[in-house]
């Protein structure tokens, strides 16, 4: 039996196509460079926050204990970074979708359409790694509250 090669993916698109393509790619772009901002302000302020919290055992007369202003520092950085690669991937498919419809390129939007992959990929798991955190962190509220209730 002969298999016939019919491809399905073969698709063109159209003006009205392109029109939504190039919205998409705009709104795209507007949110990646917002987001770009946020990271670099949250790297900044994650220096005035090391400082703050580095100084507070002066102004409180309590210690801060294993969370100092380097952990602070650190904390924040850490969210930044994270914060840095959606962005990325999807600057990446704004800048490299606009430049795949003006040149009819398939290459660029293949290269496109990966990083918007790649950014629907990143989201994905960090959202799974944050439900298991808020799952982990209410089975232990739990386990303590009720280990404080039969304590007394």
């Amino acid at each position: 039996m002969e298999q016939q090669n019919s491809n399905v993916f073969d698709l063109h698109y159209d003006q009205e196509s392109a029109g939504y393509f190039e919205q998409s790619a705009k709104w795209a772009r507007f949110i990646a460079i917002v987001g770009f901002v946020f990271c670099g302000l949250f790297a900044v302020a994650s220096f005035f926050m090391g400082s703050i919290f580095s100084s507070m055992p002066e102004m409180s007369g309590v210690g801060m204990g294993m969370l100092g202003g380097g952990a602070v520092t650190a904390f924040y950085l850490i969210f930044a970074l994270i914060g840095f690669f959606p962005c990325l991937y999807l600057y990446r498919f704004a800048t490299q979708l606009q430049e795949a419809i003006k040149a009819n390129d398939m290459a660029k939007m293949n290269y496109a359409l990966k990083n918007l992959k790649s950014y629907f990929k990143f989201i994905g798991i960090l959202l799974i790694v944050t439900l298991a955190f808020y799952a982990v962190a209410i089975i232990g509220g739990l386990i303590f509250a009720a280990t404080m209730a039969s304590s007394l």
